[in-house]
């Protein structure tokens, strides 16, 4: 049986003190294994309250960012990996050993074309150096693609997977997301199967990005695909509660779900404990 993870935004709208703790208690009374922080500005994330607050919960924590406009890594790599070094600071304060998302590139910025040679070395060559920072401090991290709407640079699991492969760090992996696949693949099981061998990390998110099993995700597929992957990552429950408005804006979540945070986080680790099962991974 895989870990199962949340995202802190099923439960709130920014990631302060007060709100973090907040969620990490709801996903510790859920029955999640770890939450994962949105860690989009680590110089007011204040480590200490929330690692006293994981270990009275009793779960872990993984990270997940998007690089800042201006921290775009093919045409600001040094701006980009000093965001990613202060992320991987507050993280493993705070006891976490992943970092994932999209760590390569800012979301929204586009060049008019797809991502060019020299582009994609600047990213395995910053990347490397970034792993090799996050492994003294015992941290993987995992790339995350993403739909073309959102980013021009890696948008199918197989282009991610000549960047790791290129990398070729055991502390970094790919990180696959059934809501982005929705869009970018012709199917969710030979993506991940032939990505195998570098996949460490699932987002679990639905077409409309709410409940999970209610749109159009074909999970037959994607967990027959994890299965036949020998996939032994964490599964990540990720729907939002519409609760953010940079997060709105951010994922044009225009029409928020309708159920309530609660209700998707317990469905949802429903869904996909069942599914686990039901597969046997």
């Amino acid at each position: 049986m895989p870990l199962f993870g949340a995202n802190a935004f099923i439960w709130i709208d920014d990631w302060t003190t007060e709100k973090g703790n907040f969620a990490i208690a709801e996903a510790a009374k859920v029955g999640f294994d770890f939450v994962e922080i949105p860690l989009m500005r680590p110089w007011d994330f204040e480590p200490g309250p929330h690692k006293q607050a994981f270990a009275m919960a009793g779960i872990e924590a993984t990270a997940s960012v998007i690089l800042p406009e201006k921290s775009h890594m093919p045409q600001y790599p040094k701006k980009g990996k000093e965001f990613l070094v202060e992320v991987l600071e507050n993280l493993e304060a705070v006891g976490g050993t992943k970092l994932c998302g999209c760590i390569a590139f800012a979301g929204g910025v586009f060049t008019g074309q797809g991502p060019t040679g020299e582009e994609r070395q600047i990213v395995i060559d910053t990347l490397g150096e970034i792993a090799l920072d996050a492994k003294k401090r015992g941290i993987s991290i995992g790339l995350e693609c993403v739909n073309r709407y959102e980013t021009y640079m890696y948008n199918a699991l197989e282009d991610a997977r000549e960047t790791v492969k290129a990398v070729n760090l055991d502390n970094f992996d790919l990180h696959g997301d059934t809501y982005h696949m929705n869009i970018e693949e012709e199917n969710f099981y030979d993506p991940l199967v032939n990505c195998a061998d570098v996949l460490g990390y699932m987002h679990m998110s639905e077409s409309h990005r709410g409940q999970i099993g209610t749109g159009t995700v074909n999970w037959e597929e994607v967990f027959r695909g994890l299965a036949d992957a020998k996939y032994t990552g964490p599964l990540v429950l990720e729907s939002f509660s519409g609760n953010n408005a940079d997060l709105m804006a951010a994922i044009r979540l225009w029409r928020p779900p309708k159920e309530s945070p609660d209700y998707l986080a317990r469905e949802g680790l429903n869904f996909l404990r069942e599914w686990s099962v039901k597969v046997g991974i």
